[in-house]
């Protein structure tokens, strides 16, 4: 079993360093098999912001941890515009890692981080076709018994992110993106960007998505909430490519605890989830 802490939307400068030490804290004690960051390690991509985020990232390597990141939009500068289009990325290069598309792999899952900030669309993502193929091309060779997943900044689907129920925008080149996960045989796609936690089957969001499991990250430590949803961040524990367990960690203004804990099963044309300790009290999680 790969266990995988999925956290997001860090946001270092508009960050609350009482729950960013609460979620390291939580980190140090259940000690993951991985940590995935999935974007927005700043506010606003300053140099200060970016230092504390690399202390952050390496103290959590420096006890051991393994990570993989990948950046945010908001790791691309907004007022300084000359560097927004001239080194988009430069920062975020220098202070957290060079690789924009990192890869890991080990016995029981392969993991894919793809960059969707661009300088163009502000905030909103998109994935480019070299990077398609290269999802293809690396998932290609991973043995059929291992887990694929996907790691992007901006989901592939629209998110019903609103207390109605409203949808965001999809990534851009949504419907060639969404045919290459499904051409690579991606199982789980793992996002963050709205600050709301959603778990949902690809299927039951695009008719022809593929198999894999949609699961949205709430932002972990930032003071920017959406429709009041606390901090939170997922818990992961993958058994198998068809059978994992999911688990929202949510700050309770204390400390970090388990908020829901839903299994998710894979009948071979459809996942499915059932509650297995809380039912959901965040976001908008589909066990049904």
């Amino acid at each position: 079993m790969a266990r995988i802490a999925h956290l997001s939307d860090i946001h270092f400068g508009a960050h609350d360093p009482r729950i960013v030490d609460a979620a390291t804290a939580w980190l140090e004690e259940h000690r993951p098999d991985l940590v995935i960051i999935s974007g927005d390690l700043t506010q606003r991509a300053r140099v200060e912001q970016f230092r504390a985020a690399s202390a952050w990232i390496n103290g959590l390597r420096a006890v051991g941890l393994k990570l993989l990141v990948i950046p945010g939009n908001h790791d691309i500068p907004l007022y300084d515009v000359m560097r927004r289009f001239a080194a988009p990325l430069d920062r975020y290069k220098r202070y957290i890692s060079p690789d924009l598309c990192p890869w890991y792999e080990d016995d029981e899952v392969a993991i894919l981080g793809l960059n969707t900030a661009r300088s163009l669309t502000i905030k909103d993502g998109r994935i480019n076709h070299n990077q398609m193929d290269m999802l293809r091309e690396r998932f290609a060779s991973v043995a059929s018994a291992k887990t694929r997943i996907l790691v992007t900044h901006h989901p592939l689907f629209a998110m019903p992110i609103g207390r109605g129920g409203e949808l965001s925008e999809a990534v851009g080149q949504h419907d060639d993106a969404v045919q290459a996960a499904s051409e690579a045989g991606v199982h789980l796609a793992l996002a963050g960007h709205f600050h709301r936690t959603y778990a949902q089957a690809a299927r039951k969001m695009v008719e022809k998505a593929g198999g894999a499991l949609i699961i949205q990250a709430g932002t972990a430590t930032s003071t920017r909430l959406r429709n009041a949803e606390p901090q939170s961040f997922n818990w992961l524990h993958v058994r198998r490519h068809d059978e994992m367990e999911l688990q929202v960690i949510v700050w309770d203004g204390a400390g970090f605890r388990r908020a829901s804990h839903v299994e998710y099963r894979h009948d071979g044309a459809d996942w499915t989830g059932r509650d297995v300790a809380d039912a959901p009290v965040i976001g908008a999680m589909a066990g049904e």
